[in-house]
């Protein structure tokens, strides 16, 4: 399934995931009652590779969040179109707080380097939730494929990415305290 998912995952079909594993498809539907739930067991086994390498990267603040990004483009580069499927019609918050699996395993991916971000340009913690929103808006997968797709070079486009990031985290606080100061 993985080979399908990276080459065309829009071809994905329990037939023609049972073949390629060497398997009945009724064998095939045991394991996923439907191409949806195979498809995000794919994409969940990919987020905990992540979230392992996050939490064992030794590196803090701006050079942790900026190494986990790295990885994360070598992880979409490494699987493929199938890495933008991560998105729902859902909003990523209403997941989040609907504990959806996948959401969680993203947070909790980048939980340590965006807070650590947070503190070294002063963000203050209660804007957690609102950081890991702004990152999946500009981090999506589909963003990044379009953008090196579309000739700009990997590294320059996420250390545009990450300035982008960071000036939008920025700026969401520094709102959020003029309201919260009018008030």
């Amino acid at each position: 399934m993985g080979e399908l998912l990276r080459t065309d995952p829009d071809a994905a079909a329990m037939p023609l995931v049972a073949e390629r594993a060497g398997l009945a498809v009724a064998t095939a539907y045991r394991y996923f009652s439907t191409v949806e739930e195979l498809r995000t067991a794919y994409l969940q086994d990919v987020v905990v590779r992540l979230r392992n390498y996050s939490h064992d990267c030794p590196k803090t603040g701006v050079a942790l969040f900026e190494d986990v990004v790295g990885e994360w483009a070598r992880l979409l580069h490494t699987y493929g179109p199938a890495m933008i499927q991560i998105r729902s019609r859902q909003g990523m918050l209403q997941r989040l707080r609907a504990g959806d699996e996948l959401i969680v395993a993203l947070r909790d991916t980048w939980e340590r380097p965006i807070r650590g971000v947070m503190r070294h340009i002063e963000v203050p913690d209660l804007h957690f939730e609102y950081a890991l929103f702004l990152h999946n808006i500009i981090f999506d997968p589909r963003e990044i494929a379009d953008l090196v797709g579309g000739g700009l070079p990997e590294g320059q486009a996420l250390r545009g990415l990450t300035g982008a990031y960071l000036g939008a985290l920025r700026g969401w606080s520094q709102a959020s305290q003029a309201a919260t100061a009018k008030k």
